[in-house]
């Protein structure tokens, strides 16, 4: 049986884990749109999409989708993931190209990241020569970062530095000092990261957005 060109899907908002009594909406995805879904939780793993195509439901950007499930078999969602983008480890980094960074606070289960984009980062205090965003791209500047993936959640490759405890504490602090109040407040809690992730889109991947 061929997979199917259009799913019927049900959505709705999900609260730490828990269904919300919140509406139920309803809307067509086309199967390429379904796919690039499930692929910006699962990446490109063929046996995991396989798994959510037909147990009918998943959980993306803090909504669960529900559709009546659907088997498929192996070469058909090989076709499905050939045109989303592989890992590239000889891809350079380029701080200029450089649209969000996320901060990485601790490790294993305390693990947390906390995302900047650079348009929230770029704003400075009053009197102070560097952005956090600038002050940030230093970091990649005294320490060349590494290629760890293609993130398909993010639809870019992530570059990752880590930081000695004494870097991140002078990095945090000079950050804060440049950071106007709404910044500034986001930051004032956090611990020295123990490392910087750096996301540069991938130009020209053939990705189609999937709502909302």
């Amino acid at each position: 049986m061929p997979l199917p060109e259009n799913i019927a899907l049900r959505f709705t908002e999900e609260d730490a884990g828990y269904v919300t009594v919140r509406p139920v909406v309803k809307q067509t995805f086309r199967l390429a749109e379904l796919a690039d879904m499930v692929v910006s939780v699962t990446g490109k793993n063929a046996a995991r999409v396989q798994q959510i195509f037909r147990a009918g439901t998943v959980v993306y950007n803090g909504h669960r989708y529900w559709w009546d499930g659907f088997a498929s078999n192996e070469i058909e969602v090989a076709g499905l993931l050939a045109r989303f983008p592989d890992d590239d480890p000889a891809r350079p980094f380029n701080s200029a190209q450089v649209t969000s960074v996320s901060l990485e606070i601790g490790g294993g289960a305390q693990r947390s990241l906390v995302g900047l984009a650079r348009d929230e980062a770029s704003a400075k205090k009053l009197f102070q020569k560097q952005s956090p965003w600038e002050i940030l791209l230093t970091a990649a500047k005294d320490s060349t970062p590494r290629y760890e993936k293609y993130s398909h959640a993010e639809r870019a490759d992530v570059f990752r530095v880590h930081l000695s405890f004494e870097v991140a504490a002078s990095l945090m602090k000079q950050m804060l000092d440049a950071s106007p109040r709404a910044l500034r407040k986001k930051l004032a809690a956090l611990q020295p990261p123990a490392a910087i992730l750096f996301f540069i889109p991938r130009a020209n991947s053939a990705r189609e957005q999937a709502p909302p």
